[in-house]
């Protein structure tokens, strides 16, 4: 899977910004996954750069040294381009895409590392510790949830049970249920959201969903069947 594309995360507080630009690979790239950018100040001046890939790990490190950096790679992978016109024109295959790991710029601050996958995360569909235990549910945690949480859907439970016949027609009920209950719910005046409510977003002023409260008060009345 590739992403790509700029990301702009905004610090309201501080009118502090982080710029980052998921780069393509494209069909004949060789980097994969690679994401650069910077972080500036309210004034818009630039107060470090970031560079890594967001499959593996994140740095930060100055602004200079990343663009002298720059500067110096593009003219390292000119010239290595330049030598292998002459190879790449008898060919019509695919180049093998380089290493997956970061060159690291002397200088640079670790910021993130992706943890480990754990061992059986191959027969979970490569997934982390922390998403295959999403749907766990244990008796004593099962009291505490409200019966609209996604971890007691029917179709689910089925599915990680292996019974997959079973799942597939859960899920088809789920989903007629969930068209009648939206059908009524257009028809009523008087239907609102319970724990979260549209308002305006208090550090950027723009609509957002803001939390109502009472959820992790436990007193889960009058909810509605929706499994």
């Amino acid at each position: 899977m590739e992403q790509y594309g700029n990301v702009e995360i905004t610090n309201h507080k501080t009118g502090d910004k982080c710029l980052l630009n998921f780069k393509p690979c494209g069909l004949f790239g060789k980097e994969f996954h690679v994401v650069e950018g910077y972080i500036q100040d309210k004034s818009k001046k630039k107060l470090c750069a970031l560079y890594g890939k967001w499959t593996e790990c994140l740095y930060s490190v100055d602004l200079a040294i990343f663009v002298a950096y720059q500067k110096k790679d593009k003219k390292n992978t000119e010239e290595k381009n330049s030598k292998q016109v002459s190879a790449s024109e008898e060919s019509d295959e695919m180049p093998v895409p380089e290493s997956q790991s970061v060159f690291v710029i002397p200088g640079s601050v670790l910021l993130w590392r992706i943890a480990p996958q754990p061992p059986n995360s191959a027969q979970m569909y490569n997934f982390t510790s922390f998403a295959m235990v999403l749907n766990e549910v244990d008796k004593e945690m099962e009291s505490m949830l409200p019966k609209t949480d996604c971890r007691l859907r029917p179709d689910i439970r089925a599915m990680e049970n292996g019974e997959m016949d079973q799942a597939s027609e859960e899920k088809k009920q789920l989903e007629e249920k969930q068209r009648v209950a939206c059908k009524n719910r257009s028809e009523s005046e008087d239907w609102k959201t319970r724990w979260f409510h549209q308002g305006p977003n208090p550090y950027s002023g723009a609509q957002d969903w803001l939390y109502s409260g009472s959820y992790w008060d436990r007193n889960y009345f009058n909810l509605p069947d929706i499994y």
